[in-house]
């Protein structure tokens, strides 16, 4: 409800819905082959045929855009998906038990940080190879400090609530009382930080792609169609 009533929001999200579809009937709405190439069509200015323009071999840049957001948006869905999972779990282990193991969890966490994400995202990728996978887990994995943190955060704030007392002092497992009743008060913080990450790891997907680590070419993707476009802007 509250949502109706931004009219932000709304644009937003009307433009949101109106990417997905496009991306998801790509192979419907583009009316070219991504890699196919036309001689006569080489860095064709936007027109009837080609409402994006052409690159430097001729491709039809608007599908190529449709279809790089099937490789691009998958990577921020997936890379979010991994960081959340994985940084949910650290942050209530390094939350609720304290101690050493918040010690230890924490200072890998630090460790982490002390290094850009692109430059933790870049190294990752140069050890597992350049593929769509490794893109998204490199990109993931470089994700997993920030909700270590907050959840943490989270964690120490609420582990000492009544309620979540009168659960330890009647006998309930440890994994009962994160999961049932800390978790719940962690998922609104986890929301909000997933959704603003999203368009962070389809930024930093497309980076990796721009520099040469992410998908190569002539497969579209949004990173690695800008490189290409590089020389159409000099």
């Amino acid at each position: 409800m509250r949502i109706a009533r931004n009219p932000g929001a709304l644009l937003g999200a009307a433009v949101l819905a109106v990417l997905i579809v496009l991306t998801v009937f790509a192979p419907i709405i583009a009316p070219y082959d991504p890699i196919a190439q036309d001689s006569q069509s080489i860095r064709a200015a936007p027109s009837r045929d080609h409402l994006f323009g052409a690159d430097t071999f001729g491709r039809d840049v608007f599908s190529r855009v449709l279809y790089g957001g099937r490789k691009s948006l998958p990577i921020g869905l997936v890379a979010v998906s991994i960081a959340a999972v994985v940084g949910v779990g650290f942050g209530l282990v390094a939350g609720y038990y304290g101690r050493l193991t918040d010690t230890v969890i924490m200072r890998a966490v630090d460790l982490m940080l002390a290094f850009p994400g692109i430059l933790l995202a870049m190294a990752l990728v140069a050890i597992l190879g350049s593929s769509l996978f490794n893109l998204m887990l490199a990109v993931g994995i470089a994700s997993i400090p920030d909700y270590t943190r907050v959840v943490r955060g989270v964690v120490l704030s609420v582990r000492e609530a009544e309620y979540v007392t009168a659960a330890r002092v009647s006998g309930a497992p440890d994994r009962s009382i994160m999961v049932r009743h800390i978790l719940p008060n962690v998922l609104p913080s986890i929301i909000v930080l997933a959704t603003l990450g999203i368009a962070g790891a389809i930024i930093l997907g497309a980076t990796l792609s721009f520099l040469g680590l992410g998908i190569k070419p002539p497969e579209p993707e949004w990173g690695n169609m800008l490189s290409d476009g590089r020389s159409m802007m000099r």
